[in-house]
């Protein structure tokens, strides 16, 4: 980026930076991203506002970015998934002799599949219509295959005490309780970008249009549990501050309420077309018309969300049906 600022005052507006004096800290967000800090410069206040540069994706750079990290502490592994803290400057020295503090946040998932693959490239993003029709005809059976593939093994081995118990921070057992540990995209520190994830022990309830009328009271049961814990655990953190809701599409079939803090930024994961706020959820199924022929629920609704192109969703059963073509239900 070039500067259009005169080099006689660009040589000035340098020189103050050094000069800032810190008073305090005012803000942290964008999930620490971005800092707010108070101070002063030659005894006049002074605002310095900082944010994290976007990373630097020449070819380069990218080659040697693993092998440039250092201080590699993982927090958690679980089947093909694996987190971890680090550092990205080798040469950083504390004034006090201590370790540099972690700058980045990484995920592992190893092997991965193709359809991690698709997930993670940039595309296109489509808004469709799910109608009940469309789920029971389509949306159904591919969510039955994906689960058949044995996508869910990690989420099995947290239910069934082979892996991360030391992060469950609260557990109800029974066939209709449920577990609490933290989201692997929070970093277990900071409380304004608190990420928390409810897995439900059942496993019957693929996703928010498994939730029937009749289900009401142990969904308000659930919420109201897992908020009670996470204030327990974190009394920082008040009941008001806190963020239910479920994804659709979710990220895996089996079905789980994502505790977030208020604070946390809203991004693509808690946008409309994706989340669904519990609260909301709750109240649609208390006002649902009761039926003679079955037990009314979300499979009565039609959502509408947002798909990737390269999702199989999009390829295998939106795409088809906008192009009037046959939906190949055996090929999912």
């Amino acid at each position: 980026m070039v500067s259009t600022t005169p080099p006689d005052i660009a040589a000035h507006v340098e020189s103050l930076i050094p000069k800032f004096a810190l008073t305090r800290l005012l803000n942290s967000d964008q999930a620490g991203r971005r800092i707010s800090l108070l101070g002063t410069i030659d005894s006049k206040p002074a605002l310095l506002l900082a944010e994290r540069a976007a990373f630097d994706t020449s070819p380069a750079v990218l080659d040697t970015f693993s092998t440039s990290l250092r201080n590699i502490k993982n927090l958690g592994a679980n089947d093909i998934y694996a987190w971890f803290l680090a550092n990205s400057n080798p040469n950083f020295t504390a004034p006090d002799g201590d370790e540099q503090p972690p700058d980045f946040k990484l995920n592992l998932i190893y092997p991965c599949t193709e359809k991690h693959i698709k997930k993670y490239t940039a595309q296109r993003l489509r808004v469709v219509t799910e109608t009940p029709e469309i789920y029971a005809k389509y949306v159904q059976p591919y969510m039955q295959a994906q689960r058949e593939k044995g996508a869910l093994n990690w989420v099995v081995n947290i239910i069934e005490g082979r892996t991360e118990q030391e992060d469950v921070m609260y557990r109800e057992p029974g066939n209709e309780g449920f577990l609490l540990l933290p989201d692997l995209n929070w970093d277990r520190k900071t409380m304004g970008t608190l990420h928390l994830l409810g897995l439900v022990e059942r496993r019957d309830i693929w996703s928010v249009r498994d939730l029937e009328k009749g289900m009401v009271e142990w969904v308000r049961h659930m919420r109201e549990k897992m908020v009670e814990a996470t204030v327990k655990l974190y009394p920082e953190i008040e009941r008001d501050e806190l963020k239910l809701y479920v994804h659709y599409q979710p990220t895996y079939y089996h079905f789980h309420i994502h505790i977030v803090h208020v604070s946390l930024e809203a991004g693509s994961t808690q946008a409309t077309g994706k989340a669904l706020g519990l609260e909301n959820i709750i109240s649609q199924l208390e006002t649902m018309a009761d039926s003679s022929s079955s037990s009314p629920g979300m499979q009565d609704a039609s959502l509408t969300y947002h798909l990737g192109e390269r999702s199989e969703l999009w390829e295998k059963v939106f795409l088809p049906l906008k192009e009037g073509r046959e939906v190949k239900v055996d090929e999912f």
